[in-house]
């Protein structure tokens, strides 16, 4: 038996459960259906096949799910940070116990290859692990001195918060959102992507047969225009933090503006990858292609245009197109699969439509540049790299989301920086050149919240994360992510009997 038919099987009976029983919410501790009973089918991405039917919850679910998640609020927020870090690091080790699993369903929901969404598992322990550590001291603050004053500052959870996440890597999104929440004490309400819903069922369970009290954790599935909509103008729910496109965050902005939600977004990106002529090429091109192609392109910060000193722009992206044809296509629980099929024929669609806008727009096909008929017949998009680019283009302009890259030439550092800016996009950058002063100037001046240099995307928990312009709002990371679940308070205290203006008397 092949290692491909062998996960296959696997596959199957971690699988079997939700083609018998289906996806359900999650509601104050109790799997229910959809208070209408309503539901939506989800499709496999490898062969187009019904994976589950899911529960389409609306404001009716919604409304009950944001009413646990209060009820469970003051006794969450009053454990003590120990007893917190505790049960988060059961959860963390429940989680790795399950790694396989998480894996398998995974990469099945998704299209995404086991090569990657095998350490999906391990990333969501981590992520646990190291909010978990930050429990006890979460509330903490600082000393502020003045004369005969004396000013202590503390936090504490902002309450019941929104959790929406999308469908590219969602086990290990929803941990990053979902444990910094947990850790600072709010109870959550968690909408996963329609189009994989699959591991989020698996961690609330997950958490709570750890121990995570009922309601703290609550899971309801549903199309955004219906439990989303619901969720972002919930009174009961204090703030939203969303993963997903730019137009969908500007939409939640709008529908929580009437309760004055405070929000997070981390939204879309057209990030570049800047190469200059003394840089190390062979590793900024293996860089730049793992960057793009890694995850089927179906992730924020992927190094979607390659922007590359003339002078070396014709060897540089005839290496890049080189490494590209190489890449393996192929079923996603194939250990040697590096690209699988997109997420679902919808997305394929918008993919596929960008490479022949690109085609139309002149731009050079030099990899790709169409369908692969990969096994099961899914939703297979060759890696794509585009030559002979500018940056007026629609395929250097807008988030395609998929393993498409355009490469565009620049004369020197000047013009580098102009394209690099030129863009409504602040996510990511990454640049590569062996001259350090360059770095430093062409960093300063960079619009991105997050900006690597002679590397690929490279993440260190601690720091934050998140974008400028059209990117998003707000940081995750570090005590960053308290900043957003959390309110701060100044308590002050007089340290001597100072005068105090008299009026009336």
């Amino acid at each position: 038996m092949s290692d491909l038919e062998g996960n296959l099987k696997k596959a199957e009976t971690y699988l079997a459960r939700f083609k018998r029983n289906g996806v359900l919410n999650q509601i104050g501790g109790e799997a229910v259906p959809a208070a209408d009973g309503s539901t939506f089918e989800i499709l496999s991405p490898v062969d187009l096949q019904p994976l589950a039917k899911v529960a389409r919850g609306g404001s009716a679910d919604i409304d009950r799910a944001a009413k646990a998640a209060k009820a469970a609020f003051p006794a969450w927020a009053a454990m003590p940070g120990e007893t917190r870090k505790k049960l988060l690091h059961r959860i963390a080790d429940a989680i790795e116990a399950r790694a396989e699993e998480i894996a398998f369903v995974e990469c099945t929901d998704t299209g995404q290859a086991l090569k990657f969404m095998a350490k999906a598992a391990l990333r969501g322990a981590e992520n646990f692990r190291f909010f978990a550590d930050r429990a006890p001291q979460a509330r903490d603050g600082e000393t502020l001195r003045a004369t005969g004053q004396v000013n202590l500052t503390t936090r504490v959870p902002i309450g019941p918060v929104g959790v929406i996440t999308p469908w590219n890597t969602p086990f290990m999104l929803s941990t990053w959102k979902i444990a910094p929440a947990l850790a600072a004490g709010c109870t959550i309400v968690h909408k996963p992507a329609e189009f994989s819903p699959l591991s989020a069922r698996l961690l609330v369970e997950i958490a709570e047969e750890a121990g995570l009290p009922k309601g703290v954790w609550n899971l309801v599935n549903g199309l955004g225009e219906h439990a989303g909509k619901a969720l972002t103008e919930h009174p009961d729910i204090k703030a939203i933090g969303f993963v997903g496109e730019s137009r969908t965050g500007s939409m939640i902005m709008r529908q929580g503006a009437d309760t004055l939600k405070r929000v997070h977004f981390e939204l879309g990106g057209k990030n570049p990858v800047i190469v200059f002529a003394d840089a190390d090429l062979e590793r900024a091109a293996d860089a730049a292609v793992f960057m793009i192609y890694s995850l089927n392109g179906e992730r924020c910060t992927s190094s979607s245009r390659l922007l590359v000193e003339a002078s070396v722009y014709d060897r540089f992206t005839d290496l890049v197109a080189e490494k590209a044809k190489r890449i393996r296509i192929g079923h996603p629980l194939d250990p040697d699969t590096v690209v699988g099929p997109l997420i679902h024929p919808v997305h394929e669609e918008k993919v596929l439509s960008y490479i022949e806008v690109g085609k139309s727009e002149g731009a050079v096909v030099a990899a790709g540049g169409g369908k692969f008929d990969g096994p099961g017949g899914g939703c297979y998009v060759s890696p794509t790299l585009f030559t002979g680019a500018t940056n007026r283009m629609r395929i250097a302009q807008e988030e395609i989301f998929g393993p498409v890259l355009t490469a565009i030439a620049f004369k020197d550092e000047a013009e580098a920086l102009a394209l690099a800016n030129d863009t409504q996009y602040g996510l990511t950058g990454y640049l590569w050149t062996s001259d350090v002063t360059r770095a430093f100037r062409f960093t300063d001046a960079l619009d991105a919240g997050m900006i690597w240099v002679n590397s690929e995307n490279v993440r260190h928990l601690p720091t934050p994360f998140g974008g400028v312009k059209n990117s998003g709002i707000g940081r995750d990371g570090g005590d960053h992510s308290f900043d957003f679940y959390m309110e701060t308070k100044n308590i002050a205290f007089a340290t001597s009997a100072h005068a105090i203006q008299k009026l009336g008397g």
